[in-house]
């Protein structure tokens, strides 16, 4: 069997290379994150360690361990490891490689063909790898950040295993700057000191990216102060390399609980500014984006609701875009998001309406569904009475019957109250002549 092919990066590193490069893991217990993948037991770990290599692509967003991942497999899969780049090679290249391929397989030699930002190939290219991959002659990994389903051809993507990877946590990014403060490949030997709360603004900076945070940890510590003891990199320094005016906001602190009390409560008093203002105040000291989005999208569910039902969809859209984009270009998503639902109609009714039916449940948990409404997929099951009496309300003109729902114990209680606040007062009108109906018929 050939040895595998060590890619320029998994050389002795040389003096001058990135900080980024250096650290990059050789081993799956040196890669952050991604325990859902190459966690103790789980699927893809299991076929690195055991040699069983399958055509997959890996999606994620930038530098959460797409093309390390690729690399281990390099240094620990007994087959001949390719490299190739989508924005540098065209069919001509894929050619000569897979000719190459196919000399290997003669001689009952695996190639693995890894090829990076692979959306980037266009159908006839993408096509140029599916014989190849089809009689084995090359294992294809492919690794993306736009989605599969989109960017892949159908018949390729059908014959690879797809893995979806995650940002990294904050956690998994102040480990990967702890090691390389402390290993020799980055800056052990140069006994490096800076407070934790710089390297938490680190991480926070990064938006889940490992190498953008390690690009960063490399400027700060260059931009360090030098002395006989080492190199000291001071909080304001790091305030510099980042441009942040607050970094030593604590995103798991009191500062944190007001800030993002400070924006939910602006939106919620309709004023645009103050929200806009706290929103930044966040960003500004290191704020996960997708945090702030997240917090926003619950507002426009509890504090908007069916008084303007598009609020949930802005929300949702403003935190996809966090998502794809990040910072700090997302800012202006975000900020529209919050200006939105500062303006926008304001209903609690869905708050109140999951509160009370919560404490209904504490009152009564286990109330029965009544048999009107139960499935009966099995004889016994209809014997029993399930389902009987059951009206399908497509049936009925109205398309509506007055069949009771709820269990006995709660027949006559309401957890939803509608407001009169902008579209929701069409549905409280709704909701009148509805329960007026059911009333009515109920009686007959």
């Amino acid at each position: 069997m050939n040895e595998p092919t060590l890619l320029p990066e998994e050389t002795p590193n040389p003096a001058g290379q990135p900080l980024a490069a250096r650290m990059r893991p050789a081993t799956l217990d040196e890669i952050a994150g991604q325990k859902h993948l190459l966690g103790p037991g789980k699927v893809l770990r299991r076929l690195i360690e055991s040699d069983v290599i399958t055509s997959m692509i890996f999606w994620g967003p930038p530098g959460v361990g797409k093309t390390t991942i690729a690399r281990v497999i390099a240094l620990q899969t007994r087959a001949t490891f390719i490299d190739f780049s989508a924005v540098t090679s065209g069919i001509k290249e894929i050619r000569q490689v897979m000719m190459k391929a196919e000399e290997n397989r003669a001689y009952g030699a695996r190639t693995i063909v890894f090829v990076d930002e692979i959306h980037r190939f266009n159908k006839a290219q993408q096509d140029a790898f599916l014989p190849f991959v089809e009689k084995g002659s090359i294992v294809l990994i492919g690794a993306t950040t736009e989605n599969p389903s989109f960017e892949v051809n159908s018949a390729l993507l059908s014959r690879c295993k797809v893995f979806v990877l995650q940002a990294l946590s904050r956690e998994d990014i102040l480990t990967l700057l702890r090691r390389a403060l402390t290993d020799d490949r980055g800056f052990g030997k140069d006994h490096v000191s800076i407070s934790e709360k710089a390297l938490d603004a680190i991480a926070g900076f990064c938006n889940g990216d490992a190498r953008s945070a390690l690009s960063t940890l490399e400027m700060v510590v260059l931009n360090g102060e030098v002395s006989e003891d080492g190199i000291h990199v001071t909080d304001e320094i790091v305030a510099q390399c980042l441009s942040r005016k607050n970094l030593m906001y604590d995103k798991d602190g009191e500062e944190h609980y007001n800030l993002i009390s400070a924006l939910h409560k602006s939106m919620r008093n309709s004023d645009p500014d103050a929200a806009v203002y706290w929103m930044m105040r966040m960003l500004e000291g290191g704020e996960d984006p997708l945090y702030i989005a997240r917090r926003v999208l619950r507002f426009a569910a509890e504090d908007v609701g069916l008084a303007d039902p598009r609020a949930m969809e802005v929300g949702v859209a403003a935190y996809q875009a966090c998502h794809f984009i990040g910072v700090p270009e997302c800012n202006v998503h975000l900020a529209e998001a919050v200006v939105y639902m500062s303006l926008a109609s304001k209903s609690n009714a869905m708050e109140m309406a999951v509160m009370e039916a919560h404490e209904a449940i504490e009152k009564e948990p286990d109330a029965p569904v009544p048999l009107v409404i139960r499935n009966a997929p099995t004889d016994l099951m209809r014997n029993l009475s399930y389902g009987k009496g059951y009206q399908y309300a497509h049936d009925y003109a109205e398309k509506i019957t007055a069949m009771q729902c709820l269990p006995d114990a709660l027949k006559d209680r309401k957890f939803y109250h509608p407001t009169t606040q902008g579209q929701e007062a069409r549905y409280k009108e709704r909701l009148e002549q509805i329960e007026a109906w059911k009333k009515e018929h109920r009686k007959g």
